[in-house]
């Protein structure tokens, strides 16, 4: 039963494979212009982005280091 049920998976594998690969080379020229755009784009907010984090970050330990320190006055 348990190598009647990996053949079973194995086809299906390959079977999904045959059907991905030719839906994927299929691609129109604007659906690929789009995602690299896309992709740029995801790019530049996340080079933004990443300052901010740094800055909130910053705030947050300046925050809880006063805390502490007035805390033991």
């Amino acid at each position: 039963m348990q190598k009647l049920k990996q053949k079973f998976l194995a086809v299906l594998a390959v079977a999904f494979g045959a059907v991905a690969l030719p839906v994927q080379a299929a691609l129109p020229t604007e659906a690929t212009a789009v995602f690299t755009s896309l992709t740029g784009t995801v790019s530049d907010v996340s080079a933004a982005v990443w300052p901010i984090i740094g800055a909130v970050m910053i705030l947050f330990l300046t925050i809880k280091l006063v805390r502490r320190g007035a805390n033991k006055i």
